[in-house]
């Protein structure tokens, strides 16, 4: 009999998110009582600013938990334009779709722009779940690998060489997951200039935009470019990160018309609309009510990327990259010999200390380190990571 695996879709091959494999193993070990020290969380440590539950609470209470349309809260798309409006792009409600969290965004703006045959362009290292994304739709993954040397940003000869007939979609990230760069406006022009000359569309996800340290560093939106990359391009952004409402599932998107009707006709069949009360408490956000405790927040991962780096500068058997953005150190671990998932399995069974490895990222001999943890929990990872490597 003909294996029934082989008949059905390619969304059956996806793999499951390497990052929260790892980080629910380090939990499951801790909750058998093991002291294990985890850099492995894709999330701020800080609770919810309490305006924000707050306004959630009072739109529970005031019974907002009903059907929305599908593309969203319409009090909200308007200050989504508004914030858009702050990153120099322009827009209007009728381009705004807010969705379940940025990552259903990127799915469905990925599900609706490429098919069978189609070709995305991922800049190595990326996010894991961009390439399964673009596996679910059909489409291939290339790549385009990038260097520390170059604050990973792509060059114009690798980018154009990646490009065939076949090509529909760059994917960018700044600041990105797992490296912490930030592209700078000549980057972000020059990937600009290539999309309009071949007239390809590029899909911006910029969720860690606050998420930024250095003084010396400006997050630019590519769509704010000019009026050519603005047609071309989707905006993907959300409240995860900034102000720690990873749980609470709440993003949004600004795109071409022509591509929001798509999209929000996906959305109608796939969640209906993302979750009623919690787009009245979004609110609250958007319009500067949390900001103090946004900027708390920075603050802390502010000082606590300067400790890490401060700890990593004295191990001499890895490099890593200092990050601009985000909360990850990216680690290059090729001088040990081991590959990254040898070595985040080594370094748990024996040191309980849980990392992200970076295969599925597109850095097969690299880890990443989160520092949304407290600075007890930084300073205990390095002695580990220390103890790790001079015992091997």
């Amino acid at each position: 009999m003909q294996n029934l695996e082989e008949n059905y879709s390619s969304l059956g091959t996806l793999q499951p998110s390497a990052t929260l494999a790892i980080s629910a193993k380090a939990k499951e070990l801790k909750a058998q009582g093991m002291d294990i020290c985890s850099m492995t969380a894709g999330e701020p440590d800080f609770d919810t600013p309490q305006v924000i539950k707050d306004a959630c609470i009072k739109a529970i209470q005031e019974g907002k938990v009903r059907y929305l349309a599908s593309s969203g809260l319409p009090e909200l798309k308007a200050e989504i334009v508004k914030k858009f409006a702050q990153n120099g792009i322009q827009t209007k409600p009728e381009n705004i779709i807010i969705s379940t969290g940025a990552k259903f965004a990127l799915f469905q703006a990925i599900s609706c722009l490429c098919g069978v045959g189609d070709e995305v362009i991922l800049f190595a290292p990326f996010w894991l779940s961009y390439e399964e994304m673009v596996k679910a739709s059909g489409a291939k993954a290339v790549f385009v690998q990038t260097s520390m040397d170059n604050n990973f940003a792509p060059t114009k000869e690798s980018l154009e060489k990646a490009i065939t007939e076949k090509t529909k979609l760059i994917i960018i990230n700044s600041p990105n997951n797992p490296t912490g760069a930030v592209y700078s406006k000549q980057t972000l022009q020059m990937i600009a200039d290539i999309a309009v000359k071949y007239n390809i569309m590029v899909l911006s996800d910029e969720i860690y935009e606050k998420l930024i340290y250095d003084n010396q560093v400006q997050h630019v939106s590519i769509a704010s470019l000019n009026s050519q990359i603005a047609d071309l391009t989707i905006t993907v952004n959300g409240f995860s990160k900034a102000y720690a409402m990873t749980g609470w599932r709440l993003g949004y998107l600004t795109a071409p018309l022509w591509l929001t009707k798509r999209i929000s006709a996906l959305q109608s069949h796939a969640t209906s609309n993302a979750t009623s009360f919690v787009q009245y408490a979004a609110l609250s956000a958007l319009r500067g009510e949390a900001d103090v405790d946004v900027e708390k927040m920075i603050s802390a991962f502010g000082q606590r990327q300067k400790l890490i780096c401060s700890l990593l500068d004295g191990i001499s058997q890895i490099s890593y990259y200092h990050p601009q953005g985000a909360f990850y150190v990216l680690c290059d671990i090729s001088k040990t010999n081991m590959d990254a998932d040898t070595f985040a399995k080594k370094l748990l069974e024996e040191k309980h200390l849980a990392v992200i490895p970076c295969a599925a990222f597109g850095v097969p001999q690299a880890i990443r380190l989160s520092y949304a943890c407290s600075e007890d929990n930084i300073k205990e990872a390095v002695v580990r990571l220390k103890e790790f490597l001079y015992e091997h």
